[in-house]
């Protein structure tokens, strides 16, 4: 990553360290990525449906079967896990500290594995399910947390980003092991793929032992010397380096002045000045979802036999490729071209190919050129997404919320994530399949999320402030003075919340952010009148 980017000549020490941790962090992506794509392949296996059948005999090739509603509670109740996973990281991570409440995590995680690698039946499997995703929701939270408290700001964007790398890499990896055990006609067909995942806990949690706690936290718990530190480890500087210390400062001092500001509760985030940064986040990550992403990966597999393409699990391969390939761009872009612009480009780009794709299948869906069409465009769709939305959505809302409120705001906007995750995976069987109660939209289906890709575009140009090159603390600042997001993008940093230190509480809550920072400039100046007037 280094490679791609030019460290700032003002900015002493190394960036190393925070990118090489923040990389492995990322990690945890793995987790969720190679879940996701695990649980769509088992679903087409045929041995795993005859095994966890519970009667129900399919009428096309009268065997036995699971129905759409067991597949429905199968898939969802993952994302279910994940959402009240999102909601219990913020104690967890304000309480345990963000290194730890990740390796607690990843345990909560381990345990759901070990119930569907055991599971014979289809209500043990559903309980490792919903562990799994109590997991995945509760780590889903916690390393963009851990990522955006310890990464430069110059390049923070990618960082958080490489979460989203992570995720695809799993997907990836989730296709290549079923695609080796799918013809196994015995209990390793599904124990195999589910099993693999003890190796990537394993590799989290051993790198977690080593790894040094964020330099924020620690402000926030009042251990200013063991901050120091942690952020000396990040910047490889000594902990009396005058640039350490000097964004040590900072750091605390913005801490100080949110307090001032009120308490950090969850009523808090629904009130000004952060209910703007919530709503913005939550909205953010529920659209990640409804342009239709997880339908790919959830039911590709089952979408693409129905739609008479030949192999369909070499198709879900070469969609995890291209979603893996696509991601490297945008881990770039992010910081070239800022976060409004790349969500404003994936938004347009995803509109298109998923309208192409509805009209492509609906108009032709029997004809093979019509499929290799609309394999292609769902490709081109997945590069939209993984070269924007995918990353994009985690470093905006890694980085928006004030310190006081980080881990709360965070899960809190993870949460709808998982919401709309949820939903989209539990209504998906019954909007495209065929059959009495369904809807069988089949390929109707994109039109839905093309629609949801363009109030995509509204939302970015409307609500998403640029907060590139900014540090945490300046992104403060930012939503402090700019009242637009349309405007955000020529924003230039004045305030050193070093100046404004010491402010009362009623002082700080009747004046605004640039009242103090005007008043912090006159008493400078008169300081320096004075220093004169005494030579």
């Amino acid at each position: 990553m280094t490679f791609l980017f030019k460290k700032p000549a003002d900015m002493p020490g190394s960036a190393v360290p925070a990118i090489l941790i923040g990389c492995f962090v990322a990690f945890g992506g793995v987790l969720f990525g190679y879940d996701t794509g695990t649980i769509g392949g088992i679903l087409a296996m045929k041995y795993w449906r005859k095994l966890f059948s519970t009667g129900y005999i399919n009428p096309k090739d009268h065997h036995a079967d699971v129905t759409a509603s067991q597949t429905s509670e199968i898939v969802s109740i993952l994302s279910a896990g994940t959402f009240f996973g999102a909601l219990f990281s913020a104690p967890l991570a304000d309480r345990l500290g963000r290194r730890w409440a990740m390796i607690f995590n990843t345990g909560v995680f381990t345990f759901g594995v070990i119930l569907q690698t055991i599971a014979t039946q289809i209500p043990l499997f559903v309980a490792g399910r919903f562990f799994a995703g109590l997991g995945v929701g509760l780590l889903s939270a916690t390393i963009p947390l851990y990522q955006s408290e310890t990464a430069p700001k110059w390049i923070r964007g990618a960082i958080v980003g490489c979460y989203q790398w992570a995720i695809t890499l799993g997907l990836f990896l989730a296709a290549i092991v079923l695609n080796s055990t799918k013809d196994k006609n015995d209990t390793g067909s599904y124990r195999i793929p589910v099993a693999v995942q003890f190796a990537w806990a394993i590799i989290l949690v051993a790198g977690m032992l080593i790894l040094p706690e964020t330099p924020r936290f620690l402000i926030k718990k009042g251990k200013g010397a063991a901050a120091a530190k942690s952020l000396s480890r990040l910047r490889r500087l000594p902990v009396d380096h005058p640039a350490l210390m000097e964004e040590l400062a900072e750091i605390q001092a913005n801490h100080e002045y949110e307090l001032t500001m009120g308490t950090a509760s969850y009523l808090a985030c629904f009130q000004a000045p952060i209910r703007k940064r919530l709503f913005t986040g939550m909205a953010l990550q529920a659209l990640q979802q409804l342009t239709g992403v997880n339908f790919i990966f959830y039911y590709g597999t089952t979408y693409f036999t129905s739609a008479g393409i030949n192999n369909p699990f070499t198709v879900s391969v070469i969609t995890c490729v291209v979603n893996i390939c696509s991601t490297v761009p945008g881990l770039y872009l992010v910081e070239r071209w800022g976060r409004r612009p790349l969500l404003m480009f994936g938004a347009v780009g995803m509109s298109v190919c998923q309208l192409i794709v509805g009209s492509v299948g609906t108009a032709r869906p029997d004809e093979s050129a019509a499929g290799n069409a609309l394999i292609a465009f769902v490709c081109l769709y997945i590069f939209f997404f993984a070269c924007s939305w995918g990353p994009c959505a985690w470093v905006v809302t890694g980085e928006i919320f004030p310190l006081k409120a980080r881990a709360k705001g965070l899960s809190m906007t993870t949460a709808s994530n998982w919401l709309l995750n949820w939903a989209i995976a539990y209504a998906t069987p019954y909007m495209v399949n065929a059959g009495p109660g369904n809807a069988n939209l089949g390929s109707k289906v994109f039109f839905i999320w093309g629609a949801f890709c363009c109030v995509c575009m509204a939302f970015v140009y409307f609500c998403i402030y640029e907060t590139k090159g900014l540090s945490l603390e300046q992104v403060d600042e930012l939503y402090a003075k700019v009242s637009s997001a349309k405007n955000s993008a020529g924003f230039v940093p004045t305030v050193h919340f070093v100046d404004v230190k010491g402010v009362g509480a009623s002082e700080a809550r009747r004046s605004t952010l640039a009242d103090l920072e005007l008043a912090a400039v006159r008493r400078k100046s008169s300081i320096v009148h004075q220093e004169y007037l005494k030579s």
